[in-house]
């Protein structure tokens, strides 16, 4: 690979972790405003689990299309269209005043938001070196994650001083904006400004796509990847405001910064995440089981507490539930090391389908035992019926860490530790698989 100017490099990877903040934003705008959104439509706590279910519906859906679609187009192509798709169903969000309306609009900002992570990694891989990969990534998903802080006191701010309307239709306009940025400024690799794949027959495409999933190792990212992050995602998205406001009775305003604190744990680790498995590699699940092992323990503990929980203790969980978010992305560096650079974005296709599959299925349970437990229906819910709801989540570890430790003896065999490159000797072997 040609070394470009690390300026340049720097340059279009701040333009595309941009355009995944902007996303990251628009998918968390509604956690802020579910209360609202509730009495503005009309809707019980199952059919407002319905906006974020049908969201990130579409968003695991569309990762492997999209994947094959940058493949194929480049990743500046499908990611402007991502950012217009944001934009103009946010635009229709703001206006929306029914129900029906409301979730088409949500549907295509799920489109969109689909369009820009797996650019971003696209995009990564193409600028910088094979070894400085993870760490690029990892700072990637940590920078994008600070949307949601966007989302979350600012929003909240401005749904209130402004109103429904008015406040989704600034983040629109904002979102559009930057979209006449990266039209200027994004290009696909050092040589050419946009690149296109070769045309490959529907048969070669469905091959690739079934050696990518037969490898252990893409199936262990995928396994990775559905275990690590639904919890911050269900409270990032959706759920975190009315858990701790009616859950737990703390007032909007410590809401808000709780769902904060979960951005704040995911930007302060990512980057040491990062360090970690560069130098380590090996030792890549070993770290997610740590994570998601302390992630159980301390949810045991506020879900067994008598009563409300303590502040404390709650700060420790959105801290510990905010390392979730980095531990996901150990399963897109597994899958780089085991499938080769033509199958990269779709590979990541399918390791991102899975933990926004268990997000959407938790949410959906959240909202229907919310509403099994919830006396009378109506937003009102009871203390008891959010541990019901969240116990939900005991299901998802029980199968995501039961795969987790399937695979991960397979994808050892298939990448043995003698072919592993940490980070410091990548440069000198750049070409050397890493283990898991």
């Amino acid at each position: 690979m040609t070394s470009p100017s690390s300026r340049s490099a720097w340059v279009v990877w701040g333009v595309g972790v941009g355009a995944y903040f902007l996303a990251v934003f628009h998918r968390s705008s509604l956690a802020v405003a579910g209360l609202v959104a509730a009495d503005r439509f009309g809707i019980s706590a199952a059919q407002l689990a319905t906006f974020t279910m049908l969201q990130l519906l579409v968003y695991a859906g569309m990762q492997v299309p999209v994947g094959l679609l940058v493949d194929r187009f480049g990743p500046r192509r499908v990611l402007l269209t991502g950012m217009v798709v944001i934009g103009v169903a946010q635009v229709g969000f703001a206006f929306a005043d029914s129900y029906a309306l409301a979730l088409i609009a949500r549907v295509f900002v799920g489109a969109g938001d689909a369009m820009t992570f797996i650019c971003l990694l696209r995009l990564a891989a193409s600028w910088f070196p094979p070894h400085r990969f993870a760490m690029v990534s990892l700072l990637s998903a940590t920078v994008g994650q600070l949307g949601a802080v966007a989302a979350a006191v600012p929003m909240t701010w401005a749904l209130g001083a402004l109103g429904w309307t008015e406040a989704y239709l600034i983040a629109a306009v904002t979102g559009l904006v930057l979209t006449l940025v990266a039209l200027a400024l994004l290009r696909d690799g050092p040589e050419r400004r946009t690149t296109r794949g070769a045309t490959q027959p529907l048969r070669e495409v469905l091959g690739g796509l079934a050696d990518s999933w037969r490898h252990p190792g893409t199936r262990l990212a995928f396994w990775v990847h559905f275990t690590t992050p639904f919890g911050a995602n269900t409270l990032s998205l959706l759920w975190g405001l009315p858990f701790f406001v009616r859950g737990e009775g703390r007032s909007d305003h410590v809401a808000g910064l709780l769902i904060t604190l979960i951005v704040v744990a995911t930007v302060s680790v990512g980057p040491m995440l990062g360090w970690f498995i560069g130098q380590e590699p090996w030792h890549r699940s070993t770290l997610v089981l740590w994570i998601i092992g302390a992630t159980v323990a301390v949810w045991s503990v506020v879900l067994a507490w008598p009563g409300n929980a303590p502040l404390w203790l709650l700060v420790v969980l959105v801290l510990v539930i905010g390392c979730g978010g980095p531990a996901s992305m150990v399963g897109f560096d597994i899958a780089r090391t085991a499938n080769p650079p033509a199958r990269l974005a779709s590979a990541s296709g399918i390791v991102n389908q899975g933990g926004f599959l268990s997000s959407l299925l938790l949410v959906l349970a959240i909202g229907w035992i919310l509403d099994w437990r919830t006396p009378g229906g109506g937003s009102g819910y009871p203390p008891e019926a959010f541990r019901w709801a969240l116990s939900a989540q005991y299901v998802v570890w029980a199968v995501g860490l039961t795969q987790i430790v399937r695979y991960r003896r397979r994808a050892r065999i298939a990448m043995p530790r003698s072919s592993l490159a940490p980070v410091s000797d990548a440069a000198s072997a750049p070409g050397r698989a890493a283990g898991t």
